[in-house]
């Protein structure tokens, strides 16, 4: 498992992300305080407090394509 933080500031920048993480082959969890979520859901990150950088999971050993797919929201 691979853990970064991702910053999502316009409606825009949650949909372009949910595309990349559902083009994803493995689990991606997005976390935010004590709530878990599929980062694949729509719905999903919307429950979450976006205010805030969010913790994402991705189950997979090499997550570098994916990274490269979401460069623009990864945060340090």
């Amino acid at each position: 498992m691979s853990i970064c933080k991702v910053k999502l500031n316009a409606i825009s920048d949650i949909r372009d992300f949910v595309n990349a993480a559902s083009n994803c082959e493995n689990r991606v969890d997005a976390v935010s305080g004590r709530y878990i979520v599929d980062a694949k859901s729509l719905m999903g990150l919307f429950s979450l407090d976006l205010s805030k950088p969010v913790e994402l999971h991705v189950h997979t050993e090499n997550p570098e394509k994916f990274y490269d797919s979401i460069k623009s929201y990864i945060v340090a």
